[in-house]
């Protein structure tokens, strides 16, 4: 299945504390060295226009189409990032997207569709963003909205390994941008 990502250039963009090595984001770049991490100043202060800056700097790094994954606060930067300018974007995992009005920072992200295919990946029992907000919040973005059941944040702490089913979001993900027709 890695042949989805042939073409495909995937940056890793982590939340708070950048994703401990057990979480599933550190355990994909073990099993595809290929995929990048975005890098933040200081991975204890959530700040979205920095950290949605350091998405870009990586962003343009290379060419060629790009498959984002953002975890937490990351997949706030991530959207923050596309909004302004989504070329070179193939498409972008959204898992578990921290609720931007925890961070005060709903005003900066776009309220209408996002111009790249979008998965986002919520939980019922998730602390950081309630799964109806989640739900809301990828309405907004036109983003294909996956209810993973009670996962908690989708993190480490969630024993999820490597999680092949968000794997698998993923592969599916790369076949639709590829293919140009992934739809909400």
């Amino acid at each position: 299945m890695s042949g989805a990502f042939e073409q495909l250039r995937v940056l890793i963009a982590p939340g708070l504390h950048n994703s401990g090595p057990e979480h599933w984001q550190s355990r994909w770049q073990r099993l595809f060295p290929a995929f990048e991490r975005v890098q933040q100043d200081d991975w204890e202060a959530p700040d979205l226009p920095r950290w949605s800056a350091r998405v870009d700097e990586l962003r343009q790094r290379a060419a060629g189409p790009t498959l984002i994954v953002g975890h937490s606060f990351g997949a706030l930067a991530t959207v923050h990032s596309v909004a302004r300018d989504p070329h070179g974007v193939a498409g972008v995992l959204l898992v578990a997207p921290a609720d931007p009005d925890k961070f005060n920072v709903a005003a900066l992200l776009p309220q209408e569709a996002l111009a790249v295919p979008s998965i986002m990946v919520g939980s019922t029992n998730d602390p950081w963003m309630a799964a109806p907000r989640a739900q809301l919040w990828a309405h907004r973005w036109q983003s294909r909205f996956i209810n993973g059941g009670p996962l908690g944040h989708i993190n480490a702490e969630s024993g999820l390994g490597d999680w092949p089913e968000g794997l698998e979001t993923l592969y599916f993900l790369a076949e639709q941008a590829h293919n140009g027709v992934l739809s909400a």
